[in-house]
């Protein structure tokens, strides 16, 4: 008997939105991001404030860490449930998520609470970044999808500039509409999450994702979490607890063996792992991960030194602090705004990350030279040309990983990309803050021990209205009894010294804050190495939606049997199978074949 040929189902095609149409629905998506991005900002201007009334500024460092935490350990998970269940309703969740975690963190009766709330706040920002980037990957083809990321680190600028201005007036305020002014930190982002997921869902049409039968991750889930825990803990608990405490190593312990656990379970998850290991087959997503874990260091590491530098030894508020790095923003929307332009023109995007990291290498050596009489326009300088490197690299890797691995991954592609950046940051800042601390108190006795030596030093001490001054005797009991230098957990004291006495204090914590800067200037020297290393593929002209279509099409001719409007087609064309493979094969990024 012959066989039965039926023509080959058809393929379905995708009308992409118009520019006007991805317009309105990045408004949507930018909601999302700008609670998030508010809220990193908006918090650390207040917790101060917020601990002082919570009566337990000691446990600030568990506020944040409970938020980091949970934000972390989401936002692969997030990516992962995408590819299976759809962008919408995910990205609908996290935002609820974040709403609920907000109004709860706003009613804290206790410092305990808030870190509990601050930690369903991090479950639901764990998807806002990486699920508005993915949305956006399915919407529009990589080529374009350049010229539009721009959008997304404007929120962030924005959202830099605006967090510690809005911060600090909630703070500051004692009570607005008859509640706490600071619990408004938390209260504003009600109506805006309310908003966006109004917006969101009317704007939002995505087609429904093809049905394939999937299982969830969770032995992979529950590694993850008994992986990064432990190791997120000490990070940022380990300067406090001392590296080599008990604590600190029953962390490291419980970290490496959640980290074994993971890799195991991945391994026998195979396809339905929430990170696949055959993703870092893919040398763009390995080089990328590596990147955007060295970039993660220099960036938030060596950045997280800078606010200290200019509260500690400039004597500005936290808000005039963030103001001050307005220019560094300028030079990150600046830079994403040109690569972004500059790709969507040429299709070509390596360039701007490996100038990127070299800018960033750059900048972190300038501000390695900091000195207690350092100007502004110094650092407003130094901060646009940081920036200028950031806004270069950031879109740009998230872009090349999103372009390399087959479209069904894209979701859990971007939120890996992003997850690596923070646990680089995470990284970057334990370290860092730890050797700030860690060499600040000699740098500072050895500033003592020159100031000791000029005669205005010597004048200040014998000064009759210096020695009679309160403020003054935690200085000068230590010049008279030798002992060590006055701790800096509370740096407020300085403020209240007299300006010679102060001096040493600020020429030592601006040399310990040099010594960091000029390690994040080594760490971009990696960083330079592995954009280098970056392969740069043909970037696709289809967007993830249309890819998907197109892959369901190859995955029918290869398959033999689909189902085309409730009738089974029995697809005989060995010429169309062996095309749509070689194209497969020609085409490893796009995991598609072209229609």
């Amino acid at each position: 008997m012959p066989p039965q040929h039926t023509a080959v189902p058809e393929r379905q095609t995708f009308v992409p939105p118009t520019h006007r149409e991805i317009l309105t629905i990045l408004g949507g998506l930018m909601l999302g991001m700008f609670l998030a991005a508010l809220d990193q900002t908006i918090v650390a201007t207040s917790i101060r404030t917020i601990g002082d009334d919570l009566h337990g500024l000691s446990l600030q460092a568990w506020v944040t860490t409970a938020y980091l935490l949970t934000a972390t350990i989401s936002t692969p998970l997030y990516g992962k449930l995408s590819d299976i269940y759809g962008r919408k309703p995910l990205y609908l969740i996290s935002i609820s998520v974040f709403v609920v975690g907000s109004l709860l963190s706003g009613t804290a009766d206790s410092m305990y609470q808030l870190a509990v709330y601050r930690g369903v706040q991090g479950l639901g920002a764990g998807g806002l970044m990486a699920l508005a980037i993915t949305i956006l990957g399915d919407l529009v083809a990589p080529r374009e999808r350049a010229r539009y990321q721009g959008y997304f680190l404007a929120v962030f600028g924005t959202a830099s500039v605006l967090g510690p201005v809005v911060g600090g007036f909630f703070a500051g305020a004692e009570t607005i509409l008859g509640i706490t002014g600071w619990r408004w930190v938390f209260l504003i982002n009600v109506p805006i999450g309310i908003l966006a997921i109004v917006v969101v869902a009317r704007v939002l049409h995505l087609p429904p994702l093809r049905r394939v039968e999937h299982r969830i991750d969770y032995p992979g889930a529950l590694a993850l979490v008994v992986a990064l825990v432990p190791l997120l803990v000490v990070a940022e608990q380990g300067r406090l607890w001392g590296w080599d405490s008990p604590r600190s190593i029953a962390c490291y312990a419980v970290g490496v063996l959640g980290v074994a656990a993971f890799l195991l379970a991945e391994r026998c998850a195979e396809a339905d792992a929430i990170l696949p290991l055959s993703l870092f087959r893919n040398r763009t997503f390995s080089v990328g991960a590596a990147a955007n874990t060295v970039i993660g260091l220099g960036m938030f590491g060596g950045l997280a030194t800078l606010p200290l530098y200019l509260q500690i030894v400039k004597g500005q508020s936290p808000t005039e602090a963030g103001l001050t790095l307005i220019p560094f923003t300028l030079g990150i929307m600046t830079g994403s705004i040109v690569a972004g332009q500059t790709t969507s023109r040429t299709g070509r995007y390596k360039a701007f990350p490996v100038i990127g990291t070299i800018l960033m290498g750059l900048g972190a050596l300038l501000f390695s030279r900091l000195q207690a009489d350092t100007t502004l326009p110094y650092v407003f300088a130094v901060s646009i040309l940081f920036g200028l490197g950031l806004g270069f690299t950031m879109q740009p890797l998230v872009l090349a990983v999103q372009n390399a691995v087959e479209v069904r991954d894209m979701g859990v592609a971007t939120s890996s990309s992003l997850f690596f950046r923070q646990m680089g940051g995470t990284l970057g800042t334990a370290v860092f803050l730890s050797v700030l601390f860690s060499t600040v108190g000699s740098n500072i006795a050895s500033a003592f021990r020159t100031a000791s030596q000029t005669p205005e030093f010597q004048a200040a001490v014998a000064d009759p209205a210096v020695v009679g001054d309160p403020a003054n005797a935690p200085v000068l009991g230590m010049l008279q009894g030798g002992g060590a230098v006055p701790s800096l957990d509370d740096s407020s004291f300085i403020n209240n010294l007299d300006p010679r006495l102060a001096q040493p204090f600020l020429d030592g914590f601006a040399q310990s804050v040099d010594t960091v800067l000029l390690l994040a200037a080594f760490i971009m020297v990696l960083g330079v190495i592995l954009t280098i290393m970056l392969p740069e593929l043909p970037l696709r002209n289809v967007s993830g939606i249309q890819g998907r279509f197109d892959d369901d099409a190859a995955a029918a001719a290869s398959g033999g049997v689909t189902a085309v409007g409730g009738v089974t087609a029995v697809v005989a064309d060995e010429a169309a199978v062996d095309r749509a493979e070689r194209a497969g094969s020609e085409h490893p990024g796009t995991g598609a074949a072209p229609g």
